[in-house]
């Protein structure tokens, strides 16, 4: 290198991100945001776990795939899928290679922060009918006032029919709405910590504000304002009170995803977090129907929670199916699973300007610099993270860079600041080599998140690229 210019030294040498305007070609940019589009067909139908599962399954089926069972037979070239309570989905494909080879694992949730019903959620103060609320994940209390909720979820009868809620949604539909004081009387909820300033209980959304009536009267019972709630519910679902406690219902927040800014780069919707990273898993899946690779899509339950119960990632089913399927193809499970590797692959916080105080921003992603790489995550001194070898985090990167995709490395901000888990740790406990991997997001968690279509369309060629290799 002793004949370069220091121009020509420093491009050699030196690590400088790139945006998506110096790497993409016009048909990159095209690509991108045609792929946005369709996401956009899925974040606005998938607003829960439960929703997200069944359009997966109907995409799944497209392609023929067929439902996987315990003890079934699996041969080469199967397309399967397994659905765990409603809430998670599995889907595999068994390659030319088999399974002897491992498998390529794209690992994602399908959860997001919201506001769960109690299981005695209705009550009547003053004549307005509210829900009571218990938040799920971490979440800003006050930025879920004042904005537009819907009511998504399942009600389970006691004849043992499920019956689907979703109201706020359609066109001419009811919303619901958290309240908020009002600035004239304000003068003390000011002064307090924004943490405390809207508590929790306090988070109890607008329901109905008329009595059942009778003979065009107010009925003259108690609490008639629900009374007239519940009589709505039943007369349209056949729901009782009682009839609630074994419920899953939420509220999330009402309308369509949506372009953000006069370019119509980024693109803002409830649940980018992580539903962004289980589109464009899943689609990565279906584009690698036919190749050499065996490969598995997991979109689970819980993330936000700790990955606790049935559905989430602490769970055993993956590692069951892979052990099933290696027995079922004469394969040694052990061997199958040393030999897997994954993605998982959840979002990344992308570096804000507004609040530049909490980032290291040489270690940020940035908005449309391509897919998120972390080593690790977890809090202050790499607490509670996978921390994936240097050996497999460079074979990614060489696959990323083979592929010619647009990738950045990133941490979750400065180290004292805070942090954050993934579904990798989980994993990498089974002796699969594990690497976080997303799409960066700013205003995670909340109501309204917003994303690069370029960052999106670049993770689904990274994960499509680690299936092939």
């Amino acid at each position: 290198m002793e004949n370069l210019t220091a121009k020509e030294l420093s491009e050699e040498l030196c690590c400088k991100k790139q945006t998506a305007n110096e790497k993409f070609s016009e048909s990159d940019f095209e690509s991108a945001d045609a792929y946005a589009k369709d996401y956009a067909v899925f974040i606005d139908s998938a607003k829960t776990e439960r929703e997200a599962v069944d359009y997966t399954v109907d995409m799944l089926s497209a392609y023929g795939f067929k439902p996987y069972t315990f003890g079934m037979p699996v041969y080469q070239g199967d397309r399967l899928y397994f659905v765990n309570r409603g809430k998670m989905l599995i889907a595999f494909t068994i390659g030319e290679r088999g399974v002897d080879d491992g498998f390529r694992i794209l690992a994602a949730h399908i959860d997001s922060p919201r506001l769960d019903l109690k299981p005695y959620p209705i009550y009547e103060d003053n004549g307005i009918c509210y829900a009571k609320t218990h938040y799920y994940g971490g979440i800003k209390n006050y930025q879920w006032a004042t904005i537009r909720l819907a009511l998504h979820g399942v009600v389970t009868l006691r004849d043992g029919k499920k019956i689907n809620v979703s109201i706020g949604e359609e066109e001419g539909d009811p919303v619901f709405c958290i309240t908020d004081l009002l600035p004239h009387l304000a003068k003390e909820q000011k002064t307090k910590p924004l943490g405390t300033a809207f508590p929790g209980e306090g988070l109890n959304a607008v329901l109905c504000a008329s009595p059942y009536t009778e003979c065009g009267r107010p009925a003259e019972v108690d609490n008639a304002v629900k009374l007239n709630l519940l009589n709505e519910l039943n007369r349209r679902y056949g729901i009782t009170e009682r009839d609630l406690v074994s419920s899953e219902l939420c509220f999330v927040p009402a309308g369509r995803s949506c372009d953000v800014g006069l370019d119509r780069v980024l693109m803002g919707a409830y649940g980018h977090d992580d539903r962004v990273c289980a589109y464009s898993a899943l689609t990565a899946l279906l584009e690698n129907l036919d190749g050499d690779n065996s490969v598995i899509c997991v979109l689970a339950d819980k993330e936000e929670t700790g990955s606790d119960g049935t559905t989430g990632m602490q769970g055993r089913l993956m590692i069951d199916i892979i052990e099933e399927v290696s027995r079922s193809l004469a394969s040694d499970p052990v061997a199958v699973r040393a030999k897997s590797k994954c993605l998982s692959t959840d979002v990344a916080a992308a570096f804000d300007p507004l609040y530049p105080e909490v980032y290291d921003k040489a270690n940020s992603a940035m908005i449309s610099c391509g897919v998120a790489l972390e080593k690790y995550g977890g809090t202050l001194g790499k607490a509670l993270t996978n921390d994936c070898p240097a050996e497999f985090f460079r074979e990614v990167v060489d696959i990323l860079d083979r592929a010619g995709v647009l990738w950045q490395n990133a941490e979750f901000g400065k180290i004292d600041a805070g942090g954050g888990g993934t579904v990798a740790k989980y994993i990498s406990k089974y002796n699969i080599d594990t690497l976080d991997i997303g799409v960066p997001v700013l205003s995670m968690h909340a109501p309204f998140e917003l994303i690069s279509k370029y960052d999106l369309y670049s993770a689904y060629k990274a994960f499509s690229a680690f299936c092939k290799a």
